[in-house]
């Protein structure tokens, strides 16, 4: 019993060891850069309402964090990526925009200034970090997104995710179409 508990111990402190690692200073500085938003890397395109034959307005639930502890005072911070996949073989779609908005409804920030094109099969996302709360428990996206061909829809989603001490939460939230161009 003794040598499975040393070994255990050694196990635990080689994981916890490995994770300060991961997240050392120059690491941080290094995920910093990826975390940079994609969107604006993408190539810009311009929008002829006339001629669009598909799209979609989006809402996707954002999650700052969580309750726990059965009490609204203790708060469980998450970081959020919102993505956006171009799920077409063929066709590119236009991003047409991307906002984020607080739980009272208030534009918090958008993403992106003009639309951007998205190829076919490519995937793009917008990350929030942990320490950014701005939106609350109720935040959300609204994602808009048109083409000029009938294409199939882009699978619009967010994953929360929090690593605290030792315990981890992750989950899904799938967007949901409030509008539809055809």
């Amino acid at each position: 019993m003794k040598a499975y508990l040393l070994v255990s111990g050694l196990v635990s402190g080689l994981i916890i060891a490995i994770a300060l690692t991961s997240c050392s200073p120059s690491n941080l500085s290094q995920r910093k850069d990826i975390s940079t938003n994609p969107l604006t890397q993408l190539k810009t395109t311009v929008i002829n309402r006339a001629k669009v034959v598909s799209g979609q307005l989006i809402y996707v639930p954002i999650y700052s964090h969580i309750y726990h502890n059965n009490s609204p005072d203790r708060a469980l911070n998450l970081s959020a990526t919102l993505s956006i996949r171009n799920t077409d073989l063929n066709n590119s779609i236009a991003i047409a925009s991307v906002r984020y908005y607080d739980t009272k409804g208030k534009l918090v920030r958008q993403y992106i200034n003009q639309p951007v094109e998205l190829q076919p099969l490519a995937s793009t996302e917008v990350f929030i970090e942990t320490d950014d709360v701005a939106g609350g428990a109720g935040a959300n996206f609204i994602v808009e997104w048109t083409a000029e061909k009938k294409v199939y829809a882009p699978v619009v989603e967010a994953i929360m995710i929090s690593t605290a001490s030792a315990q981890g939460i992750s989950f899904t939230s799938t967007g949901r179409v409030l509008k539809q161009y055809d």
